[in-house]
């Protein structure tokens, strides 16, 4: 599948801010599953863009704008070629052994409660690959898609406890869940191409656990099916916080505020 994607940020100051960082994980790199046809990042004003790679390999762009500023628009536009492979995940940058995801952050690290969870849904499964499936469908069973509940500094545990959240937090949960299970996990941001909805208001996230005999094996909780050819991986970490399309800070007096428009369709809608 042929996807079109465009994603506009605007950043607003109360006051005009004195400076201003960002960091974005915007770009995506190709794999088996996606090729990378055309993609541009730009920006209104007078703004420093400077791209490199972080540790796991994420393509990032550090954006520094000195003020004052009152606005800041950002815009991605780009053309990604995918192919459904089952979920299964090869030839994408690789910086770190499987064993790396195994680690805990404040945001995935799991409670007694998920503890329990993991064991009452997945114990009873000897093979990975099943006890990852099991946790899969069980955590949308458990939990409310609410995108009013949660924020970005929600943990997995907390959205556990309350019963809902959002696909990052879905995704904050089956990876501490599967880690505790003994199962390298990690986060993945991204877009997901969803029919009869091309306008929507967010990006997207899911899981990738590491399966013996296969290799990384993607899996979305928040939907409860592996990725398919609607799937496109901006960038990977431990958690949202390593991950996070946009990231960033200001230097001033003022409140920031938050703009996203972003517009995901097949290259079929587009021409119709």
């Amino acid at each position: 599948m042929r996807i079109r994607i465009t994603h506009e940020t605007v950043y607003h100051y109360s006051e005009p801010a004195k400076s201003a960082i960002q960091l974005l994980r915007l770009t995506p790199r190709g794999c088996d599953s996606q090729t990378v046809l055309s993609w541009n990042i730009d920006m209104d004003g007078d703004a420093r863009l400077m791209r490199r790679e972080d540790w796991y390999g994420n393509i990032i762009h550090s954006l520094s704008v000195t003020g004052p500023v009152s606005q800041i628009t950002l815009h991605v536009a780009g053309e990604v070629e995918t192919t459904d492979t089952a979920g299964i995940i090869r030839g994408g940058v690789e910086r770190f052994p499987e064993i790396f995801y195994l680690r805990e952050t404040p945001l995935t690290r799991p409670d007694a409660a998920i503890r329990e969870f993991a064991e009452l849904t997945a114990g009873r499964f000897t093979n990975p690959l099943d006890q990852a499936h099991a946790l899969l469908n069980a955590i949308p069973e458990r939990l409310r898609f609410d995108t009013e509940a949660t924020s970005a500094t929600t943990t997995g545990a907390d959205s556990f406890a309350a019963g809902h959240g959002v696909c990052q937090d879905f995704t904050h949960i089956f990876l501490g869940a599967a880690r505790s299970l003994k199962i390298p996990a990690r986060y993945v941001s991204g877009y997901l191409h969803k029919l009869g909805e091309t306008e929507q208001e967010a990006g997207h996230a899911w899981a990738e656990a590491y399966l013996p005999d296969l290799g990384w094996v993607s899996f979305d909780p928040a939907n409860a099916v592996s990725a398919t050819e609607h799937y496109v991986r901006l960038a990977i970490g431990l958690d949202y916080l390593d991950a996070a399309p946009v990231r960033g800070s200001y230097y001033g007096i003022t409140r920031e505020a938050l703009d996203v428009r972003l517009r995901i369709e097949s290259a079929r809608q587009a021409q119709a």
